[in-house]
């Protein structure tokens, strides 16, 4: 029986319906969304398959998933905003705007290290019980007491949680507000995205199951004893059936918590596609969305084991990550396989959204078959 695709898609791009098809029908996907905007305007905006492992409740309209670290990407728009109104310098020390940090030595930790996963505090020294990831006071705590693990700004490794809750807690001192607060105020509002880091209670219904397979169960386990990477996940040790949990749906943990579907994370992108205007919001100057394509750090991530370019919070488009044709591209995903695409060149933004989890960090090939087919249809209109 053939499996229906949902929503809206231009007839230009009609390849990649074929695309989400494929995946519903192999079984690679569950359920799934897949969105892009060109200059703006929606162009892809289509779902299919279901929520739930027994295939009972249908992908809606409105349903949204947890996009684990793509959450991040809005975690990194909070900041731009702040930096575009003057009230954060991304070359600044973090102590400057949250002074207890400068603990064990961190008085040179600059914001963008912690944007760009060099600050030296990928994971934890303590152990945590179980719901600390949920007390923000105590995770500020620990990460302002601790002693960089490198030198910052020497090198990247992957601050898999704890990046959310550095970014968050600077925007708190600067702003008043908690990072979901402010980009619930700031970002999704205006734009009418359909986003959120903490769901309410009146859309946690819309929220459908993560499915993990056997060895996306926890994260890491296969890193070297003693390892940067093994020492990451040991402290805060997030686990995909934790983000079944109505603790997890509603607590803020910017770096991987976010709740939404490709559609509001592609419209809420389409904005740094644009140069920083679109659907009629302006959030930032031309000058500061060109920023985040500006290289600020490369080499292998002491974390992911790969080699990456940092912009300012995004991975940048390289020969090592070859996502877009176009230079000015650039992308961060989530643990499971949901990932966001921010293409100047081409004013284009894409998002992929699913419920059934691949078993890596970073490349998906179902997210490669709809970028692929996107970048096919523009080359040939």
């Amino acid at each position: 029986m053939a499996i229906d695709i949902n929503g809206f898609c231009d007839d230009r791009f009609a390849a990649v319906k074929d695309v989400m098809r494929n995946n519903l029908e192999t079984g690679a996907d569950v359920g799934a969304s897949f969105a892009a905007t060109i200059d703006g305007e929606m162009v892809v905006d289509i779902w299919g398959g279901h929520l739930d492992e027994a295939k009972v409740q249908p992908w809606q309209e409105d349903s949204i998933v947890n996009v684990w670290s793509t959450t991040k990407t809005m975690s990194f728009l909070c900041a731009l905003i702040l930096a575009d109104r003057g009230e954060l310098d991304f070359d600044a020390p973090v102590a400057k705007y949250w002074p207890e940090f400068s603990q064990n030595g961190k008085d040179g930790v600059l914001v963008w290290h912690i944007m760009n996963h060099a600050a030296g505090l990928s994971g934890l020294d303590k152990p945590l019980a179980p719901g600390d990831i949920y007390n923000w006071e105590k995770m500020t705590k620990l990460l302002a007491q601790q002693a960089p693990w490198w030198e910052p700004g020497s090198a990247t490794g992957y601050h898999a949680l704890t990046q959310g809750y550095l970014i968050g807690e600077v925007v708190r001192r600067i702003t008043g507000k908690s990072i979901g607060q402010f980009f619930r105020e700031e970002v999704a509002q205006p734009l009418d995205a359909d986003f959120s880091i903490g769901v309410p209670d009146a859309d946690l219904l819309r929220i459908g199951d993560m499915l993990a397979v056997d060895n996306a169960g926890a994260l890491g386990g296969d890193e070297e004893v003693g390892s940067i990477a093994q020492r990451t996940f040991l402290s805060p040790a997030p686990k995909a059936k934790d983000s079944l949990t109505r603790e997890w749906r509603q607590a803020e943990i910017p770096a991987a918590n976010g709740h939404g579907n490709a559609r509001s994370v592609a419209k809420i992108h389409s904005v740094l596609a644009c140069g920083g205007s679109a659907c009629g919001v302006e959030l930032l100057s031309s000058a500061t969305a060109k920023s985040i394509m500006k290289p600020r750090i490369s080499g292998t991530d002491m974390v992911l084991g790969m080699p990456l370019t940092f912009g300012l919070g995004f991975g940048l488009n390289s020969e090592a990550v070859p996502l877009s044709p176009n230079a000015n591209t650039c992308f961060w995903a989530g643990w499971g396989g949901s990932i966001a695409i921010i293409d100047q060149d081409a004013k284009l933004s894409m998002s992929f959204a699913m419920n059934n989890m691949f078993p890596t960090l970073l490349g998906d090939p179902r997210a490669f078959g709809f970028i692929g087919a996107m970048y096919e249809a523009l080359a040939e209109t």
